[in-house]
C-alpha cells in the first residue's frame, strides 16, 4: 500500500466508494457558477447579488414565481388524467363487450394490456435524454400527447386481436414521453423541499383518472350503445381520444419550459428560479458544456443505486397492478356493470386525499422511507382482507385500503429525483430508466390477474409478496443513503481537521461522484 493510501486510512476516510470524494476538487467550477449568477443579478435593480439580495424583494419575486409556476404546471394533472384514461379505458370497455366483439380469449386480452408497456419501456430513456437537451420541452410533450390521442381514437376502429395489439403497442410508445418528461421538468423548477408535494399533485391526475374513467365509462357505455350503428365501447375510445387531442393543443401554450427561457415569467422571476435551484444543492442545474449526449446514460449505468431502485420499483408496480383490473375486482362484489363502475370511483378519491396528505407531510419532515412503506402496509392489509373474506362490505373497504397504497408510489418518484440531483443529464436518465424498467411490473401484472378463481385470491397473494419485496428494497436503499450521508459528514470534518490527509485521499480516488459537488452540508433524503 502507498504512503498516500496509508495516510488516508489513518484519517479514517473510507475510500472504497467513489461517493466519498471531497467537494473541494469541484469548488472552483461551483464558485464560477455562483459568480455568474452574481453577474447576471446586476440586471435587476435592487437585487444586488446572492449575498446582498433584498430579502423582501426576493420573497415577493419568489412568491409570484411559484404562483405562476403552480398554475401552469397544474395542466400536468389534466394531461395525466387523459394519459391514464387512454391507457386504461380498455378495462371499462371490456365490461361492455370489447372482448366478445374482438373474439379475444383471456390470454389475448392480457397480451393487449401488456404490449403497451413494451413500447412504453423502449421509448422512455431515449425520450428523456432528448427532452433534457431541447429548449422547448412544452412543445415536445404537447406533440406527443396529440399523437397518443390520435392513436387512442383509432382503438375504437379495430376489429380483431392483431389490430388491437398494434394500436396498444404504439400507444405505449408515444405515451412514454409524458411521465418521465413531466417529472424531469418539475425537478428543474422545484427544490427538494417542494418536489414531493408537487409530484403528488401530478399523480393526483393518475388517481383522479381512475375515478373519472369509471364515471365516464358508466355514462358512455350506458347511453351510446348502438348510436350510429356502433358499439358503446367504440364510442368510449373515440370520445376520450378526441378530448385528449384538444387538451394537447392547450398544453402547448400553457406548459412551462426551462427556468432560463420559459414564456410568461419576468426576467427577474426567471433569475430567482435559477438561483433557487443553485442554492438547493450548491450547483446550477445545468450540464457542463463539454458533456456529450450519452454522458448522462454512462453515469447512470455506473451507479449501483439505480439498479436497486429499478428492481424495487418494478416489484412495487407489480403490487399496484390491480389498478388495471379495478372494475373487475369491484365486480366481485356481485353488482351489475353500471353500479360496479360507479362504485369503482370512491376508493380513488380517497386515495387522492391520502396521497396529498402523505406527500405534504413528507416534504414537511424531509423523510421518505416511512412515507413509502406506510401506505404499502395499508395496501397489504387490504389485500389480506380480500383474500380472507367474501363479505361484501369488508371487500369494498379493502378496495379503499388497496387504492391508498398509491400514496407511497408518489413519494418514491420524488425519492428518485432527490437521490440523483446532479447533473441533470444523469437525473433525466435515472428517472426514465427506473420508470421504464418498472413497467415490466405492469407486463407481469397483466397476467397476475388472470388467476381469478376464488375471488382472485391467488392474485392477491402474489401482489402481497411483491409489496413485501418493495419494503425490503426501500430499506436497503435507505441504508445505502444513510451510509453515504455518514461518509459525507466524516469527510467534511476531515477537511476541517486534517486537510492534507483529505487532499491525499482525493488524489488517489478513481473519479468524482456528482453528490460531492454540492454545497457543504448536502445530505441525501432518507
Amino acid at each position: 500500500m502507498s504512503a498516500k493510501a496509508d495516510e488516508a486510512q489513518h484519517g479514517r476516510l473510507d475510500i472504497e466508494s467513489a461517493d466519498t470524494i471531497n467537494a473541494a476538487q469541484f469548488e472552483k467550477p461551483r464558485m464560477e457558477t455562483l459568480d455568474r449568477i452574481d453577474s447576471e443579478s446586476q440586471k435587476y435593480e435592487g437585487i444586488g447579488n446572492r449575498h446582498a439580495m433584498d430579502p423582501e424583494r426576493r420573497a415577493r419575486v419568489e412568491k409570484s414565481l411559484k404562483r405562476k409556476l403552480d398554475a401552469r404546471c397544474s395542466i400536468f394533472v389534466l394531461i395525466y388524467i387523459m394519459n391514464y384514461l387512454d391507457r386504461n379505458n380498455i378495462a371499462a370497455a371490456r365490461l361492455k363487450g370489447l372482448q366478445e366483439d374482438l373474439k379475444l380469449d383471456n390470454t389475448q386480452y392480457a397480451t393487449c394490456l401488456s404490449i403497451l408497456y413494451v413500447g412504453y419501456i423502449l421509448m422512455q430513456v431515449p425520450s428523456n435524454m432528448f427532452i433534457n437537451r431541447i429548449q422547448r420541452p412544452s412543445l415536445y410533450i404537447a406533440c406527443a400527447m396529440l399523437l397518443w390521442g390520435l392513436v387512442s381514437t383509432l382503438s375504437g376502429a379495430v376489429n380483431n386481436f392483431a389490430g388491437m395489439v398494434t394500436i396498444r403497442f404504439f400507444l405505449g410508445f408515444v405515451e412514454a414521453a409524458f411521465l418521465p418528461g413531466a417529472l424531469l421538468i418539475l425537478s428543474k423548477w422545484y427544490t427538494r423541499r417542494e418536489l414531493t408535494s408537487r409530484n403528488a399533485l401530478l399523480f393526483c391526475g393518475n388517481l383522479i383518472s381512475n375515478a373519472f374513467s369509471a364515471l365516464i365509462g358508466a355514462g358512455v357505455l350506458s347511453n351510446m350503445q348502438g348510436v350510429l350503428g356502433h358499439a358503446a365501447w367504440r364510442w368510449l375510445f373515440w370520445i376520450e381520444g378526441t378530448i385528449t387531442m384538444a387538451v394537447a393543443i392547450s398544453a402547448a401554450f400553457i406548459l412551462p419550459d426551462l427556468p432560463h427561457n420559459s414564456r410568461g415569467f419576468s426576467e427577474e422571476e426567471l433569475f430567482v428560479a435559477q438561483l433557487r435551484m443553485t442554492e438547493d444543492v450548491g450547483e446550477a442545474d445545468t450540464d457542463s458544456a463539454d458533456q456529450g449526449p450519452f454522458d448522462g446514460l454512462i453515469m447512470a449505468i455506473k451507479d449501483v443505486k439505480i439498479y436497486l431502485m429499478m428492481f424495487t420499483f418494478a416489484a412495487y408496480v407489480v403490487g399496484l397492478s390491480f389498478n388495471a383490473f379495478f372494475p373487475s375486482l369491484t365486480g366481485t362484489l356481485g353488482f351489475d356493470y353500471v353500479p360496479t363502475l360507479l362504485m369503482s370511483s370512491p376508493p380513488w378519491v380517497f386515495s387522492c386525499i391520502v396521497s396529498l396528505i402523505n406527500a405534504w407531510h413528507s416534504d414537511r419532515t424531509q423523510e421518505k422511507f416511512w412515507h413509502i412503506t406506510g401506505p404499502i402496509l395499508v395496501g397489504m392489509s387490504g389485500f389480506v382482507i380480500s383474500m380472507s373474506t367474501l363479505n361484501v362490505a369488508a371487500r369494498y373497504v379493502a378496495l379503499f385500503l388497496q387504492a391508498s397504497s398509491y400514496a407511497g408510489f408518489i413519494v418514491f418518484y420524488s425519492w428518485i429525483s432527490s437521490s440523483f440531483p446532479r447533473p441533470p443529464a444523469k437525473r433525466a436518465v435515472a428517472i426514465a430508466l427506473i420508470n421504464a424498467f418498472s413497467q415490466l411490473g405492469n407486463v407481469a401484472g397483466s397476467y397476475v390477474w388472470d388467476l381469478k378463481d376464488n375471488g382472485y385470491r391467488k392474485s392477491y397473494g402474489i401482489v402481497t409478496a411483491m409489496f413485501g419485496i418493495t419494503i425490503l428494497g426501500t430499506l436497503a436503499f435507505r441504508m445505502i443513503l444513510s451510509n453515504l450521508n455518514k461518509k459525507l459528514g466524516e469527510q467534511e470534518r476531515a477537511w476541517e481537521t486534517q486537510p492534507e490527509v483529505a487532499q491525499q485521499t482525493t488524489e488517489i480516488m478513481d473519479g468524482p461522484n456528482e453528490a460531492l459537488r454540492m454545497k457543504k452540508g448536502f445530505r441525501y433524503l432518507v
